[in-house]
């Protein structure tokens, strides 16, 4: 690194020069990959292996992360839940906080821990065109040599837990967004993992089992398994690193109180199952029994309650071990009878802090729908989310005095002021519950209504203002046709994006973007932004100045990627093609009826029956029509 580079990086990192964890990422695709033991495929992973290394850091430290990027796409490295304390342009999220990684090119991430008051568990995580879909996604832990529970457990581990594809993300999204895909049914995951890691390391399979090849270092699913000592506590992390799938988790014959959820420690809390949606993580402490004469299985089940269809060839159940003794037999008490949501808002944190009344309050309604070119997309206040043509924290640090005109940012920006006390009511039209994560800030979970639209206070009761100390976590469940009211203060200069953390609902335009503080973002970046930000810019010819569209001007936003749009009453050539396709379907399933029953197949009323009423609910689940016709409100 020549020293015109390395200058800024000191001046993010002088305060805690004595304390650098550097770490050396080069990103590549690792071949012949095979965790879940059904087929072999290409992925993305760090220095020539796959998983990623989990990434364990001391609060007493900052990271600095290398990352090289050879694979033949732009890459780049969000930290999870990190505050990055108004450098947001370390953030990682491509075409809000810097343009990308050309191939061949270097990017340094430096994640000022020490100086965040951060502690507990988070994750690393590609956030460029959905890369972590094919792999780029590690455990991130922080270590304080204050935990707050330190003393009540005897070692710890880290669980895994991801929805697993078999294709590459670049087949699958462009399979999603197409007009042959009106309804927007999202890719289906073929299969689940879960796997386990502890001071670092990932935990090798079980003896006697036969892994594939190139991930033969780890074990999953059936082949994983963590070793319990009678009578000693362990405190597990649960992180679900997937793109699409919740997860129901639970053991068998033991118990788990919660203890910490996205970094946040709380109260303990005791729990039979856990429901982790995608991006979230939980802490939990369980007390290993005084008989070694059994074994247990862990369980990890996706919710498949957004899968448009459940394949009979996926198993969406997941099944794991606790050893006691290696010549024990496993017990596997499952199924469960029923699922069970995990309450977040009833976790109390164990560091205090009152809610702030808002002086503020943004409201955001988001749904699905056909759009006038016959894909179908997410919509946040009628706006399809497109990354801008120029990263938002480069506009921010090029605009002087006009970075502070929301216009410029785009259609899906909010511009806040510092210190602002910020009410996100974020209200979900679609049938399915969405998780939200917003980059560079813990949200206090102040209000939830089960419906957002009903006078029944009981399904959406007023907000109750002078909360004691109410839950925050950097990433919120919302059910379906509910709404959930989230504060924070803008007291983080930067450009931060907002986003369902379903991949594929993102890149369909699920997110929004806030600007806070653009002035204050001008001032603290004075002799800190690194040169090659703008330089990696360049490379893809891709402007670093100016607003959202490259131009100068804060309100001329000509060329900026926008829409797709609402149709217009009556049918377009598109959407007419679109239900052309639909009808095909069924008249080849009337064929396939009567070919059936001509080579003497009955099917019965019953049967019959069935089928309509599961193709009923899957309208009635997306909404609309063949996701033709918008929703009435």
């Amino acid at each position: 690194m020549s020293c015109r580079h390395l200058l800024p990086l000191l001046a993010l990192l002088s305060p805690v020069l004595a304390g650098i964890q550097e770490l050396w990422w080069n990103v590549t695709y690792v071949q012949d990959a095979n965790p879940d033991g059904l087929f072999e495929r290409r992925v993305i992973g760090v220095n020539g292996t796959w998983p990623p290394p989990p990434i364990e850091v001391s609060t007493t430290d900052s990271l600095l992360v290398h990352v090289t990027n050879n694979i033949d796409q732009l890459a780049t490295l969000h930290h999870h839940g990190m505050y990055f304390n108004s450098t947001s342009w370390m953030d990682g999220a491509m075409g809000v906080s810097q343009c990308g990684i050309p191939p061949g090119q270097t990017f340094d991430y430096v994640v000022p821990i020490n100086s965040s008051g951060q502690v507990g568990t988070y994750w690393a995580h590609g956030h460029s065109n959905g890369i972590y879909v094919d792999g780029l996604r590690a455990p991130l832990l922080l270590h304080s040599p204050n935990e707050t529970y330190g003393a009540d457990y005897d070692a710890e581990f880290t669980i895994s837990l991801s929805d697993w594809y078999h294709q590459e993300q670049p087949v699958l999204s462009k399979s999603f967004l197409s007009i042959a895909n009106p309804g927007g049914a999202e890719p289906i995951p073929d299969s689940a993992l879960v796997y386990f890691s502890q001071n670092g390391s990932y935990l090798a399979p079980i003896p006697g089992s036969h892994p594939s090849p190139v991930t033969s270092a780890v074990g999953f699913n059936e082949n994983a398994t963590l070793p319990f000592e009678p009578g000693k506590t362990y405190r597990l992390r649960i992180i679900n690193l997937g793109a699409f799938a919740g997860f129901y988790f639970w053991i068998d014959g033991h118990e788990m109180r919660i203890i910490e959820a996205d970094g946040t420690d709380t109260q303990e809390q005791p729990v039979d199952m856990l429901s982790v949606s995608v991006a979230q993580r939980y802490s939990v402490l369980v007390t290993a029994r005084n008989d070694t004469s059994l074994n247990w299985a862990i369980h990890a089940n996706m919710d498949t309650s957004m899968f448009d269809k459940v394949s009979s060839n996926l198993n969406p159940n997941v099944t794991s071990s606790i050893t006691y003794s290696t010549s024990s037999n496993l017990t596997n008490l499952s199924p469960v009878s029923s699922y069970t949501t995990t309450n977040d808002s009833a976790l109390v944190p164990t560091d205090i802090l009152p809610a702030i009344p808002p002086t503020n309050t943004i409201q955001l309604a988001f749904n699905f729908e056909t759009m006038n070119d016959g894909t179908n997309h997410a919509f946040i206040n009628d706006v399809v989310y497109h990354q801008p043509v120029v990263p938002a924290i480069m506009s921010a640090l090029s605009l002087g005095e006009n970075a502070t005109s929301q216009v410029a940012y785009g259609p899906y920006s909010f511009v806040i002021n510092y210190g602002d006390v910020i009410d996100l009511v974020v209200q979900n039209g679609d049938t399915g519950k969405h998780p939200f994560h917003l980059h560079g800030y813990k949200l206090q979970i102040i209000n939830r209504a089960t419906q957002y639209n009903s006078s029944d206070p009981s399904l959406n009761p007023p907000l109750i203002e002078g909360q004691a100390n109410p839950m925050r976590r950097d990433t919120v469940a919302i059910t379906g046709g509910g709404s959930v009211t989230l504060r924070f203060v803008a007291n983080n200069p930067g450009a931060w994006l907002f986003h369902c953390h379903v991949e594929w609902h993102l890149e369909s335009g699920l997110a929004v973007q806030f600007i806070t503080a653009p002035l204050q973002i001008q001032e603290q970046a004075q002799g800190r932004v690194p040169a090659f930000m703008f330089e990696q810019c360049s490379a893809i010819g891709v402007p670093s100045s100016g607003n959202a569209a490259g131009h100068a001007s804060p309100t001329d936003l000509s060329g900026l990627p926008l829409g797709p749009w609402f149709q217009e009453p009556g049918w377009l050539a598109k959407g007419i093609w679109a239900m052309a396709g639909c009808v095909l379907t069924t008249v080849i399933g009337i064929i396939t009826v009567v070919w059936y029953s001509a080579m003497g197949g009955v099917i019965s009323e019953e049967e019959i029956e069935e089928q309509v009423r599961q193709r009923i609910e899957e309208k009635k689940r997306k909404g609309k029509f063949f996701g033709l016709l918008k929703k009435k409100t």
